[in-house]
């Protein structure tokens, strides 16, 4: 004998319901307060479990967005998904403690957990534990990294991350340079000298006292000598003698015949 329609349907929502209440009895943490919430929380970021402190994380500013804990959590949240590998929500969430408690006492830990995020925004576990040329990489990551910490700097100038983001800074800049380095390389062997010239400038200007200026300035006096344009090429080779007397791109240079 076939089942009446209406029968399998009124089954079907008696099944829907009782799931939808199962899954709401399974969740342990529906009736806890928010400091069982936050030590949960704090255990599981703590012993490195950060998807666990993401997901207590959560549901503490979820239900107690305004509580005693409030503050703390978000910043907690905000650490979390960094180490989480969630650099926009890592990123969103810092930027989140910053408008609402702009003068909490660790805002400035904030700024830096900005730069920590960007610092390291994109690099998978190839380029954390194998040699690769990081200049190779879109510099945006880094530029705003380079922001971000020289905001921090910026406000706090005494801040106990300042030093950590003064070494970080110096190590992007000398990665920047490195990278018009390589475009300008790139437009070199591309025979586009004007485009060559421009970036090798850029970079000395730009980014004056960085380990790349050598090279920019090898590329600018090539680019300018295949142009024809010996002064400003015989220029560029002054200065790289002068600053830089052993370096291999002085004979470069003069070994270059304009036919």
């Amino acid at each position: 004998m076939p089942v009446p329609r209406s029968l399998i349907l009124v089954l079907v929502m008696v099944i829907s319901g009782c799931t939808y209440f199962d899954e709401k009895e399974d969740d342990p943490t529906e009736t806890w307060s928010a400091e069982r919430l936050y030590a949960e929380a704090k255990g599981a970021l703590d012993s490195g479990n950060y998807t666990r402190a993401v997901e207590y994380y959560e549901k503490l500013e979820g239900r107690f967005p305004f509580g005693v804990y409030g503050q703390q959590a978000l910043l907690d949240l905000s650490y979390a998904y960094y180490k989480n590998d969630d650099t926009d929500s890592a990123v969103s969430t810092a930027d989140r403690f910053i408008k609402l408690y702009p003068q909490n006492a660790h805002v400035d830990y904030a700024y830096y957990l900005k730069g920590l995020a960007n610092f390291n925004r994109g690099k998978g576990f190839t380029e954390r534990y194998l040699p690769l040329d990081a200049s190779q990489r879109d510099p945006s990551s880094a530029l705003h990294a380079f922001e971000d910490f020289n905001e921090l700097l910026r406000l706090f100038p005494e801040s106990e991350y300042a030093d950590d983001a003064k070494q970080r800074m110096v190590y992007l800049r000398n990665l920047l340079a490195e990278h018009e380095v390589d475009v300008a390389n790139y437009y070199m062997r591309r025979g586009a000298f004007v485009a060559t010239a421009n970036r090798a400038r850029y970079v000395i200007e730009k980014y004056p006292r960085t380990p790349s200026v050598p090279d920019a300035l090898v590329l600018m006096a090539k680019a300018y000598k295949v142009m024809e344009m010996d002064d400003l090429s015989a220029d560029a080779l002054r200065v790289l003698e002068l600053n830089y007397p052993n370096h291999p791109g002085i004979y470069e240079i003069k070994e270059i015949v304009v036919k």
